[in-house]
C-alpha cells in the first residue's frame, strides 16, 4: 500500500504558538517527517489564552472567538506546509489538530456515589475544526482526548504510543520526557508495555518568571537560570506539592501549576530573581528526575523532546540527577524535539482515520483501548 500523507497541528501549554508537521505514514504506522513549519501567537493572543485557563467576564464569548484564532493560526501552518512540500489540500488524507488546553480537570466534580456514577469530569482545548476545514480544504481530526475521559480515563497523556513507536527499543527500557508548559513522561518496556503520565511543571512556571523579569518570553539556553544559585528553602516547598507524590495515572496541566500557585510559596523578600529562576529549573529537573528513578528504574536511556529540550541548563541538571542515564536530545533519534507533538498528532489521526485504537489504558487508567478524535470532513 502507498503511504499516506497526514498533517499534525500542536499548541502546547507553553502557549508560544503553533508547531505543524507534513508526514508520510506507512500502514504499519512507521512515520517520516517530510516538513516543519511554527507560526508564534502574538502577545495580545498569547494573554488571551492565558486569561482562558482562569474563569473571568464574558469568557465564553472569548473563548469562542479564541478558538477561531487558533484555528486561523493552524491554517496558517497547514498552508505553509503545503507550500513547503508542493503538496495540494487533496493530498493530505486529514491534519490532526489538538487545539489549544485551557482547562483541565479529568474524573472531577460531576460524580453523584449514591448513585454510584464516577466523576468523568472535562478537559476544553479551544478550536474550532469546522472554519479549521474550510479554511484548509482538508478533513480535520480532534478532540483527541474526551473519548478517553468518558471511558473513565484522564485523557492526558496521549503519546506515550506514538513515543513506543517511535522510540521504543526492543532489549531496554527507554524513558521518554516530554518538556512543553507541563512535562510529560513516557515509559517504554521491551516487551511493547507502556507507561506514561504527567510529572509536575516544564516550562509554565520558567517562562512566568522570566517575562516579568526580563521581558523575554522565556530564558534562552537556560542561560539566566545558569546566573543563579538555587534556594534550598523554596525547593523543599515546590518538591512538597501533594500532585508529585501521587501514583500514576495522573495528569495536570496551568489548573494547578500557575502564577498564583507559584506566588503563595515565593519567599517574603530577600530574593533575587535569578536566583528564583535557577530554583524552577532545579524544581522541573527534580520533579522529573523523581519520577524517572521511582518509576522507571530500569530504563538506561532519557529522551528528552518538547521545549525544555533546548534548556541547556535544564538538561544539565536532568543529566546530574540521573547519573546513571545517558540523557539526549530527541534529535538523536532522528526527531527534533519541537517536531515530536505535532507528529505524535498527525499519527493520532491515522490512527483515527483507520478506526484503531490509540488510547492506553495503561497510562490514563481508562476502562479500555478506545478510537480517538472526531472527523470533520473537507
Amino acid at each position: 500500500m502507498i503511504p499516506a500523507i497526514f498533517m499534525g497541528m500542536m499548541s502546547g501549554t507553553s502557549l508560544d504558538g503553533v508547531d505543524g508537521v507534513a508526514a508520510q505514514i506507512e500502514p504499519s504506522g512507521q512515520l517520516r517527517v517530510l516538513a516543519h513549519s511554527f507560526v508564534p501567537f502574538a502577545p495580545a493572543f498569547r494573554d488571551l489564552l492565558m486569561q482562558l485557563n482562569e474563569s473571568g467576564p464574558d469568557e465564553l464569548h472569548r473563548a469562542a472567538l479564541a478558538g477561531n484564532g487558533i484555528s486561523r493560526h493552524y491554517a496558517q501552518v497547514a498552508h505553509d506546509l503545503l507550500a513547503q512540500t508542493q503538496l495540494t489540500p487533496s493530498d493530505v488524507t486529514a491534519l490532526g489538530a489538538h487545539g489549544q488546553t485551557v482547562r483541565h480537570r479529568p474524573l472531577e466534580f460531576d460524580g453523584d456515589p449514591a448513585m454510584q456514577q464516577a466523576a468523568v469530569g472535562y478537559t476544553i482545548q479551544l478550536i474550532n475544526p469546522s472554519l479549521l476545514a474550510e479554511l484548509t480544504g482538508m478533513d480535520v481530526v480532534c478532540d483527541f482526548r474526551n473519548r478517553d475521559l468518558s471511558a473513565g480515563g484522564q485523557g492526558a497523556p496521549l503519546v506515550p504510543a506514538f513515543h513506543h513507536g517511535v522510540f521504543g527499543q526492543s532489549d531496554t527500557t527507554v524513558a521518554v520526557l516530554n518538556i512543553g508548559g507541563i512535562a510529560n513522561l513516557s515509559v517504554l518496556h521491551p516487551d511493547g508495555s507502556v507507561l506514561g503520565w504527567d510529572c509536575g511543571p516544564g516550562n509554565a512556571l520558567m517562562d512566568y518568571w522570566c517575562s516579568i523579569h526580563t521581558g523575554a518570553s522565556f530564558d534562552h539556553k537556560g542561560a539566566w537560570s545558569a546566573t543563579g544559585i538555587v534556594n534550598p528553602d523554596l525547593l523543599a516547598t515546590l518538591m512538597a506539592e501533594p500532585f508529585l507524590q501521587r501514583l500514576p495515572p495522573k495528569s495536570t496541566g496551568r489548573d494547578l501549576f500557575n502564577p498564583a500557585w507559584l506566588k503563595t510559596r515565593l519567599p517574603i523578600d530577600g530574593y533575587r530573581a535569578q536566583d528564583i529562576q535557577a530554583t524552577l529549573t532545579e524544581f522541573t529537573a527534580m520533579a522529573c528526575a523523581h519520577d524517572i528513578q521511582h518509576q522507571a528504574p530500569l530504563a538506561r536511556e532519557l529522551i528528552v523532546c518538547g521545549g525544555g529540550a533546548l534548556n541547556e541548563q535544564l538538561m544539565r541538571r536532568l543529566a546530574h540527577h540521573l547519573p546513571g542515564l545517558q540523557v539526549t536530545n530527541s534529535q538523536v533519534r532522528g526527531l527534533p524535539p519541537l517536531q515530536v507533538e505535532a507528529a505524535a498528532f498527525a499519527w493520532l489521526a491515522f490512527k483515527t482515520v483507520r478506526r484503531e485504537t490509540s488510547s492506553l489504558p495503561s497510562v490514563t487508567g481508562a476502562r479500555g483501548a478506545r478510537v480517538l478524535g472526531a472527523i470533520y470532513p473537507r
